[in-house]
Parts: structure tokens; sequence; C-alpha cells
């Protein structure tokens, strides 16, 4: 009997152990996916900048972009400078924010380093047209960081001071990435001039809005919170006309004291206006806030069919 319940027990201990393994291998291959679209990441940027951005004389921000300015002005390797002059910022991102992310930063900002070493040579892709220059070379930069970003990492020094901000201030991280880049166009501009340097703004806030489509999603969700005195019309309208389900949750008016239910249904954008043409047509007194989402998970969001 003694030996019988050994046997269990080291069964139980077994297959408590073998579980712990499978869990742990979907982590490792989910963190080494990660690892490899921070390197895709850092490549892409790279090669916005060797190909499209440097060659005309339209920089970077960031510590990049400074780092493109001493490159000129000292004759030093780009990517020696990008990875020295990054240390502090990336020392700051280990003791604010965390291990992992620091982790990451350092391999996209090593990534970025040698990118741009490997890529120096690579043909360039425009010349001449400088709005065609800004547009497509800010489209591939923000697509390189932005993927970075959405992995976990960051390329820049003032991206991580960005994300740092983010958590204390009302802002998005692309928000701030802009603001800091202000004062960094000051000093590019006494390298690539005027001209350059309105460029180079021009370049990252494209780069900017394409990091907050890679980070949140192009197609992305909306929220819609609706506060109605016909809450049942209204779901099941949403219901046959839209193929979305939604839920209720009771509310009082501050004022009056009066109860309500406030409806919430997560649409995808493109259902937007149809939701207003219900919204309208059934309440058209509704109080309606709209929230936007950047990732859904779980629950029934797939919608059902429709006709």
């Amino acid at each position: 009997m003694v030996k019988k319940w050994i046997t269990e027990n080291e069964r139980m201990k077994r297959g408590h152990q073998m579980n712990t393994i499978m869990k742990r291998k979907p982590q490792k291959l989910q963190k080494a996916l990660r690892v490899l679209m921070v390197i895709i990441g850092a490549f892409i940027a790279a090669y916005g900048l060797e190909a499209v951005l440097i060659p005309n004389r339209v920089s970077d921000g960031g510590v990049t972009g400074l780092s493109i300015v001493g490159s000129k002005l000292f004759g030093l390797p780009l990517g020696l400078l990008i990875a020295v002059l990054n240390i502090p910022f990336l020392w700051l991102g280990y003791k604010q924010i965390g291990k992992s992310f620091a982790i990451y930063s350092v391999i996209g900002i090593a990534s970025l380093a040698v990118g741009t070493v490997v890529l120096h040579h690579v043909p360039t892709i425009i010349h001449g047209d400088t709005l065609l220059i800004t547009v497509v070379g800010g489209i591939i930069l923000g697509f390189g960081m932005g993927l970075a970003l959405r992995n976990g990492g960051a390329l820049d020094g003032i991206d991580m001071l960005a994300v740092l901000l983010s958590r204390k201030l009302p802002f998005g991280t692309s928000d701030l990435i802009l603001f800091l880049n202000m004062f960094v166009f000051i000093i590019v501009s006494t390298v690539f001039g005027l001209q350059g340097a309105i460029l180079s703004a021009l370049a990252y806030y494209i780069a900017a809005k394409v990091i907050h489509v890679v980070e949140e999603g192009l197609s992305g969700s909306k929220t819609f919170k609706i506060i109605t005195t016909q809450p049942e019309t209204m779901i099941e309208t949403i219901r046959d006309r839209l193929g979305r389900s939604a839920t209720y949750n009771e509310v009082y008016g501050g004022y009056s004291n009066e109860q309500f239910k406030e409806i919430t249904c997560v649409i995808n954008r493109m259902e937007e206006n149809k939701i207003k043409d219900i919204i309208r047509e059934t309440d058209k007194n509704a109080f309606v806030t709209v929230y936007d989402v950047a990732e859904v998970k779980g629950g029934n969001f797939k919608k059902r069919d429709i006709h």
C-alpha cells in the first residue's frame, strides 16, 4: 500500500513536471519570435536610413539623429555612435521600465547599429524628389521602429524615454517621441541646414504616425457606450443589422438619480457609420461615447452572419 502511494505520488510529480516543461516551450518560442521581430524591425529601420534618408541629407530623430550628426562632423562610424550614445538610456530603461524591456532594447539597438554598417553601401533607392524621400523614408523607418516597440523593445534612447514618460503623462508613445525630437532637429539643422532639418522633422512625423499604426493595428476597433431609453430595441437592432452582441450596465444619472441601462458594444472601424445610423434611427437623443481600442482578445468578438 505504501509502495502504491509512493508510485502515485511520483506519477503526480512527473505529470506536474511535464506540464511545466510543456508550458515553458511555448514561452521560449514566443520570446524567440519577439527577439526575431525586434531584429527585423531594426534592420528595416537601418535600411530606411541608409537607402533613403541619409544619402539625401535627411536625418532621423532621437539618439540616432544625434549619432548621424556626430558621424558627419567627426567622421566616426554611425553604428559605433548609435551603440555608445544609447548606453545611458538603456540603463534608464533597465532601472525604470524593467529588465525584459532593457534586454529587448539592447538587442534592437545593437541590431540597428550592425544594420547601419551592413547596409551602408546599399544603393540609394530615391534621389532628388524631397517629398517622396520624406514619405518613403518615414514609412520605412516608422514601420521598423513600430515593429520593435510592438514586440517589447526600442531602437532609440528617445523611444525608451518616451515609453517611460507615457506611463506618467496622458500622451501616447508616438506623440512624446515627436515632441522630444523637436530639440534634436534644431541640432540637425547645424549640419544638414534648415531645409534638411525641416525634411527630417517631416519624415519623422510620418514615422511617428506609422509607429502608432503598427503598435495599435491598422484595422483597430472601437467601443461604443450608449445610454438610451430604449436599450432592448437598440441591442436587438444592433444584433440584427450589425451581427454584433452587446452588454448592459446599470448606471444612474448624477443629477436626476434616474436609472438607465448603458449599452457597451465593440465594433471594427468599418462598422462605425452603420452603428451611428442605428443609434440615430432608434433613439436620436441617446448619449454616446466612443473609445479607440488597440486590441481585442477573448470573449465572443466574432460577429455572426447577417442577411
